[in-house]
């Protein structure tokens, strides 16, 4: 295919492995810039009124870029084929192709070509071809960039040099980059995945930081973009002293398998018995089970430091008493879900659920909300609506919360301290002294949200012979 394809919306990480994974396949292909609020107003100049921001966001960023081009003498129509994901559904996401349609020919380019990729059951519309084998390449670039970012997340915070993880994570996405363009398997990828980790171990990392863990929930492109759409929430929360935990993209592709395997068992049941309903279920499930194995054998190769993904059918009974999850459209079930097993199951101290101006199914979820909260009193929860203005009310409000995290996460750190007898004193010493507890991948342990205490509570043994010496009382 002599056309470019263009693609964009996800992070710049999982859009560059993207942009590997199907070159590979003889494809051209190039990613849009980052959304920002110039695309909100390109969007809103030339879609329909009463979308959702994603759409006036990702229309319009798609929309500016053939702009440009053509300024540069280039004609967008000759030159690209714009491929995004569409399905059905209630909610405005199954819109989203034909708004893109519309809002081109208003922008003057009614004959550019956009194919369609229908996340239910994989398939592929125009003249994008998705086969089997570029499917699965692309999802191990996915989940690789999933991985990643999910360290960067984790190791951020408690670098001694500030930018050291940004630069070796800049340095190792182009050579993974150019590996997923000579279609590299699960064993380089790993191979690759083994120098990165001997470049993060050169590293010097504090782990006596007492840090908040702030999970990132919401409607899918709100919790997931890292620019205007959200207002670069992620970078900004880490700047303001916490350790963020985005979620991976690799946990959507598992619901919507869940979904689909919960719909094919209730035609069973309903509709009765048939040979193909059966083979369905069943290489659905297969599916969910190979995805699943080759993201926690990429986990693997980190001693299991990215998180790993819930149970999906835990999640949904989770979520039962508040939110049916056959009640589909955005997340779902998967906010309030996401939300109680944080609490539950004390993976963050403070819960973030950013939802876009206009999302349906986000402003149903927050309903629910209010009863979680009510059930859970202890939870640090806020909900905060990203309109492409208002940005320091929001920030403002988030702010107050994570003073309240900030507060939790030192209470756990002292009672860690407490139970195991430890002065403050020759926990410090031991950390900067011992080279083995200044290294990225130490032992983490105990029933705690926060590094720092997981770290105290994993090393403990190593700061007894310095206890000995400052015997003094926490």
């Amino acid at each position: 295919m002599a056309k470019t394809i263009l693609f964009g919306g996800l992070t710049s990480l999982h859009e560059l492995f993207l942009k590997g994974a199907v070159e590979a396949f003889g494809y051209k292909a190039k990613f849009l810039p980052t959304p920002d609020n110039r695309s909100l107003a390109v969007g809103r100049e030339f879609c329909n009124r009463g979308m959702c921001n994603p759409t006036y966001y990702t229309v319009g960023n798609l929309i500016k870029f053939l702009l440009e081009e053509k300024e540069r003498g280039i004609n967008p129509e000759d030159e690209y084929l714009f491929v995004t994901v569409g399905a059905c559904g209630p909610c405005r996401f199954g819109m989203y192709e034909t708004e893109y349609r519309h809002a081109l020919k208003e922008a003057g380019f009614p004959n550019f070509k956009v194919a369609i990729l229908n996340q239910s059951d994989l398939s592929s519309e125009g003249e994008f071809e998705l086969t089997p084998k570029l499917i699965w390449h692309m999802v191990k670039a996915v989940w690789a960039a999933d991985i990643i970012r999910d360290l960067g997340y984790q190791l951020r915070p408690y670098e001694t040099a500030k930018g050291s993880v940004d630069s070796e994570i800049d340095s190792f996405s182009w050579k993974l980059y150019e590996a997923l363009k000579r279609r590299a398997g699960v064993k380089e990828m790993l191979r690759l995945f083994k120098g990165f980790r001997s470049r993060l171990e050169r590293l010097e990392f504090d782990y006596t930081r007492v840090k908040p863990v702030v999970s990132v929930i919401g409607e899918f492109w709100a919790h997931t973009t890292e620019g205007d759409g959200n207002y670069r929430l992620h970078r900004w929360l880490e700047e303001e002293g916490a350790e963020v935990r985005p979620e991976p993209i690799a946990g959507w592709i598992d619901y919507q398998l869940f979904i689909e395997e919960e719909k094919l068992k209730r035609d069973l049941k309903v509709k009765g018995f048939s040979v193909e309903r059966v083979k369905k279920l069943l290489a659905v499930r297969a599916m969910a089970k190979t995805f699943r194995g080759l993201y926690n054998l990429f986990r693997s190769a980190f001693d299991n430091r990215p998180k790993e993904l819930p149970s999906q059918r835990e999640l949904a009974e989770l979520a039962k008493p508040y939110f049916d999850y056959f009640v589909v459209g955005g997340e779902g079930h998967l906010e309030v879900a996401k939300h109680i097993y944080n609490v539950k199951k004390r993976k963050t101290h403070m819960v973030v659920s950013v939802k876009p101006f206009g999302c349906m199914p986000s402003t149903q979820s927050d309903g629910a909300q209010a009863k979680v909260l009510s059930d859970l009193p202890d939870s640090i929860f806020i909900s905060v609506e990203t309109s492409g203005d208002g940005e320091v009310n929001v920030k403002s409000r988030i702010q107050m919360k994570l003073f309240e995290a900030k507060r939790a996460a030192e209470r756990e750190y002292e009672e860690a301290l407490r139970k195991l007898s430890l002065p403050l004193g020759a926990v410090h010493r031991t950390f900067s002294e011992n080279p083995e507890l200044r290294k990225p991948f130490i032992r983490l342990k105990g029933n705690y949200a926060g590094t720092a205490a997981r770290a105290l509570y994993g090393n403990a043994k190593l700061v007894l012979p310095y206890a000995a010496v400052e015997p003094e009382a926490v």
